[in-house]
């Protein structure tokens, strides 16, 4: 009954607020979300520090390089790394600060921090950004006329489908991380109601299962952002 109760109270987009340049913002998403940039500027600081002159790379290396280089793979295969040479550190910077939001919820503290990612402005923000870029990118690679060419050429009659698929490919990217996290959010929720005796078991495997889909989520977004931006300049080379 009380986790009943619970999930009733909680509703989508309520959040403690406050006002900046008389914008009203997010408290707990904003704090978290500087969090999330903070510790992904720090270990690629830190990276930097720690490259030495023998040229033998770090564990912190070795990793960043895994991803850049898994990034690049994907890239080349979907259009050439030289035609949008842009995308490999775009992808790479989208899946490591998604990673870190989805994971912030998981340090302890006294103010209990939420994931970022949870909360629809800032995956629709991301989304909207990089849908903006891939549309901008499509116009320099093809021109204004041959990128509107490409949504409205032959056959006619799929035009209404396209701007079906424009307008849910923004909607699409924020949606599926922010329902993924929210609800993984509200499922730590429901377990803390348990009785304190057995709540540790299902809160540790909850939050394990939580990361490796934060994991997921954040390959996902950088996924699709190679994905679109392979559509968008796909016949200009």
């Amino acid at each position: 009954m009380r986790a009943i109760i619970l999930a009733g109270e909680i509703t989508v987009g309520e959040h403690p607020r406050f006002t900046l340049f008389g914008l009203g913002i997010n408290r707990d998403t904003f704090i978290s979300t500087i969090i999330a940039g903070v510790v992904v500027v720090g270990l690629g600081l830190i990276m930097r520090a720690q490259i030495s002159p023998a040229g033998v790379p770090g564990k912190l290396q070795l990793i960043f390089e895994t991803l850049v280089g898994y990034m690049e793979r994907l890239v080349e295969d979907a259009f050439g790394i030289k035609v949008a040479p842009f995308v490999v550190p775009l992808a790479s910077t989208l899946f490591a600060f998604i990673l870190v939001a989805n994971w912030v919820e998981i340090i302890p503290t006294q103010d209990k921090l939420i994931s970022p990612t949870s909360d629809i402005n800032l995956t629709a923000a991301m989304a909207v950004f990089v849908l903006a870029w891939v549309h901008l990118t499509g116009i320099r690679k093809k021109g204004m006329l041959g990128y509107v060419k490409s949504f409205t050429g032959a056959p006619q009659w799929l035009i209404p489908f396209r701007a079906i698929e424009e307008v849910a490919k923004p909607l699409s990217l924020a949606l599926r991380l922010f329902g993924n996290l929210f609800a993984g959010g509200l499922m730590i929720q429901l377990i803390a109601l348990m009785p304190s005796f057995v709540l540790w078991l299902p809160t540790v495997i909850w939050k394990l299962f939580d990361m490796f889909i934060g994991g997921i989520q954040a390959l996902i977004f950088s996924l699709l952002t190679i994905v679109y931006f392979s559509f968008a300049v796909g016949d200009a080379h």
